[in-house]
């Protein structure tokens, strides 16, 4: 068992971050890595990010949203609880290198997939400029971490309750527009829609772009074959091969298909779970 050492929960509820003692991770991993964890002996895999890891302590953080039976049963689970299996680090690590400038586009709880990243391109010797989007202000994430690791941050919100009123994309643009050619690296991770938005906008300014494919995945091996992705006209595994690629040779249209085709067993897992945790509640009441 892999034991979680501290929980705090964010975005109204929706956003948990866990961090988990997983010492021989901790001690390897490099951002934009993974793990895949299983709750329990009879539960799925699933893969999350690693969003911080302290190979002193031992530990590795993630952060996730509760949106399926997996991440609700995550969720539930306190300080001093255990999680079956947790492996990894993998993936291929972020191609960090001093190129100059970097911009880092994060959506929603991307946020957290960002922050490793960005403070490795700081750390290179890059300028970093940082975008936070999020819907409202009560879901911006880890504001203040990201911002300590940047050089510039921007937060936008959908309904302009805080920050920019609007888009990523816009800021996007205004900041390619104003340093045009001084912008070396644009990395975008978020929602499919918001990533393929973000490339459209670099592809007109023909700055390199990293995005991170969310993919369906089972072993994290390659073997499966569950997360394969269209690159360049030729299928990738967002496991080993990813999950970063070149945005602008991503087939978006491809992966938002092979994403939505268990979204209705999904849902309907995540209700038979909620309605035997009400089962649960009230014969113990």
């Amino acid at each position: 068992m892999f034991q979680i050492i501290s929980k705090a929960v964010m975005a109204q509820g929706s956003v948990v971050q866990n961090e988990i003692m997983a010492p021989l991770v901790a001690a390897n991993a490099k951002p934009g890595q993974f793990l895949i964890l299983r709750v329990d002996e009879t539960g799925e895999r699933i893969p999350l990010t690693i969003s911080d890891s302290d190979p002193k302590a031992g530990t590795v953080t993630i952060v996730y949203q509760v949106v399926g039976r997996t991440t609700s049963q995550l969720a539930a689970l306190e300080p001093g609880g255990g999680i079956r299996d947790v492996v990894g680090p993998l993936g291929q690590p972020t191609d960090i290198r001093n190129v100059g400038t970097v911009v880092c586009v994060g959506g929603g709880s991307a946020a957290a997939v960002l922050r490793p990243i960005i403070r490795g391109f700081k750390a290179a010797g890059n300028k970093v400029v940082s975008i936070v989007g999020a819907r409202s202000q009560d879901l911006v994430i880890l504001e203040e971490q990201i911002k300590s690791a940047s050089d510039e941050l921007h937060i936008c919100t959908s309904d302009g309750s805080y920050g920019r009123s609007g888009f990523v994309t816009d800021v996007l643009r205004e900041i390619l527009e104003k340093d045009e050619g001084e912008i070396k690296e644009v990395v975008a991770i978020g929602p499919i829609p918001m990533m393929k938005a973000c490339c459209d906008v670099t592809a007109e300014f023909k700055v390199k772009t990293l995005v991170s494919l969310n993919a369906l995945m089972v072993d994290g091996t390659g073997m499966c074959g569950c997360c394969r992705v269209m690159v360049g006209g030729q299928v990738r595994f967002a496991c080993v091969d990813g999950p970063e690629f070149d945005g602008h040779l991503v087939d978006f249209d491809a992966l938002s298909a092979r994403l939505s085709a268990y979204r209705a067993h999904e849902l309907e897992s995540k209700e038979h779970h909620d309605a035997c945790q009400c089962e649960d509640q009230g014969a113990k009441a």
